[in-house]
């Protein structure tokens, strides 16, 4: 009997792949590889960070120039400008976590579960970015027209940025691949900015905007020499703006085809050995009893809002508080563009010294210039100044909050294993809470201009609307820094945390892909015997 089993073992041992002889060896094998078929190429992360371009570059535009747009060149007045700006950006922040929750409800397709939101959002997203600066021919809907294509485009938009946030978390399991790609990233969507900025505000300045000199004149002396005295200017003017949207929107498109061809969606391995997908409103509750993402949002919340009411206001403040109304353009190029210059020395620095070290020193670095340009009389010298020191700072508020919600989430996939899904919930809850935040600021300020008496398309503004506006672009982002900065102080995730959590993905991994590979040679076994 014993010698017929060690017969027939031989006999089988003979028959079988030296893959399943070597079993103790597979876990290195699957370790090496793992690790090699996780490394992206330059091409690889270039081809994603492209595709951050689109929402920076639309979004500086409106950022930036809708609110001057609205009030002097539509003329909307400043209380239906204050709606349009409100319901819009509160709109936009609804519809993020309504887009997390119908792609978590997606399937996973051929092309992945997130690309197939990029790519049918974007032809109809260029269309409504163009019909917002369109000014039609009738009066008395403008407010609808301008919510309408601003709430659309924003939804839209919402339905390509949030699975592209998500995207992060599947273009590499490596936490160091992740991070090289949000940095590659971080570069080119500040570079964004600065083409948006570029276009936006180059297109536009060679167009003067008309104003009216005599600013005490009654509202109809006003928009009787509105008609009679600057008609073509004006539709001069008008038709720059729409030049400019022509262009941004085919920048749109074309990156938007770069991510679609250059990037390839990858699961976890432990997640593809889930029965079925957790349900939404639990994922909800579980995100939102994440006590690190809570400091991380709550911490992010209160700087991003702060550099929000400067993007907001920057055009009008230079315009009619420093007095620079053909110079705000190359003033924002200027911040722009010192911000593209430093990402690559905050991604090095996060590096060296850890993610919270550089949110303290990067984001607080623009409080003493806020501060100089409170104080200051209008000098264009000493403003480029302070615009290109600016930019640093602006630099590391675009890069942190991206870089550090992989971590967020990695931390959440060790304390809930088997819970997946809940990227896109993670993604769109920042962007939610942000911009409404941004919503909210943004129609107080429009409102705030309005109560102090700003004048459409005056070349110059009462002393209160002047004041008002230094206070939104310098003290107003100065207490908001502050307070973001004490509530990091509870943020628990520092570098020591960071690499404990990146070893234990790393073994659940290894033990995800170990037990794939053994029921794959199990399978074998038993189908050659």
């Amino acid at each position: 009997m014993a010698k017929g089993e060690g017969a027939e073992s031989g006999s089988a041992a003979g028959l079988l792949p030296t893959g399943i002889l070597q079993a103790g060896e597979r876990p290195v094998q699957v370790k090496k590889e793992s690790k090699k078929k996780n490394q992206l190429s330059i091409c690889n992360k270039l081809c994603y960070a492209v595709g951050g371009a689109p929402y920076q570059v639309t979004g500086c535009a409106l950022g930036f120039f809708l609110q001057i747009y609205l009030l002097d060149v539509a003329q909307v007045d400043p209380f239906s400008a204050s709606i349009i700006l409100f319901v819009g950006r509160a709109w936009d922040a609804i519809t993020d976590p309504l887009v997390g929750f119908c792609i978590s409800k997606s399937p996973w397709t051929r092309l992945g579960r997130l690309m197939p939101w990029i790519i049918f959002s974007t032809p109809l997203a260029i269309i409504a970015y163009f019909l917002i600066w369109f000014v039609p021919d009738f009066q008395q809907g403008q407010t609808l027209w301008y919510l309408l294509f601003y709430c659309l485009f924003e939804t839209l938009v919402t339905c390509f940025h949030v699975p592209y946030s998500a995207l992060t978390m599947f273009i590499s399991t490596e936490q160091s691949e992740r991070d090289s790609a949000t940095a590659y990233r971080m570069t080119v969507e500040v570079l964004g900015t600065v083409l948006g900025t570029a276009i936006q505000g180059q297109i536009v300045g060679q167009a003067h905007t008309p104003c009216v000199q005599d600013t005490n004149a009654s509202t109809v002396a006003l928009e009787g020499a509105n008609r009679t005295q600057s008609a073509t200017s004006l539709r001069e003017t008008q038709n720059a703006y729409l030049l400019a949207a022509g262009v941004i929107a085919s920048i749109y498109v074309i990156c938007a085809v770069i991510l679609t061809l250059g990037v390839r969606e990858q699961r976890e391995p432990y997640e593809t050995q889930q029965a079925k997908a957790m349900p939404f409103f639990r994922g909800i509750r579980l995100v939102m009893s994440h006590g690190p993402y809570i400091k991380l949002i709550a911490g992010f919340l209160f700087t991003s809002l702060a550099f929000m009411l400067v993007e907001g206001n920057f055009a009008l403040f230079c315009t009619y508080t420093l007095g620079f109304r053909n110079e705000f353009q190359n003033l924002l190029l200027a911040i722009m563009f010192s911000a593209t210059v430093t990402i690559p020395i905050w991604q090095w620095f996060l590096t060296r010294f850890g993610k919270k070290m550089a949110v303290y020193i990067g984001i607080s670095s623009a409080v003493p210039f806020l501060i100089l340009v409170a104080l200051m009389e209008s000098n264009l010298i000493v403003t480029y100044v302070v615009a290109v020191a600016a930019g640093i700072s602006v630099a590391a508020a675009f890069l942190l909050p991206w870089s550090m919600l992989p971590d967020v989430i990695d931390d959440f996939h060790l304390k809930q294993p088997h819970i997946h899904g809940t990227e896109p919930i993670f993604f769109s809850f920042y962007v939610f809470f942000t911009k409404f935040a941004s919503g909210v600021s943004l129609g107080i300020s429009t409102l705030s201009l309005d109560f102090t008496g700003y004048q459409t398309r005056g070349c110059s503004q009462p002393a209160p609307v002047k004041f008002t506006l230094k206070m939104l672009v310098t003290m107003a982002p100065i207490v908001l820094i502050l307070i973001g900065l004490l509530l990091f102080k509870l943020y628990p995730i520092d570098e020591e945390k960071r690499r404990q959590n990146k070893k234990a993905l790393q073994a659940l991994r290894e033990e995800a892909s170990s037990s794939g590979c053994s029921d794959t040679d199990s399978t074998e076994l038993a189908r050659i015997l």
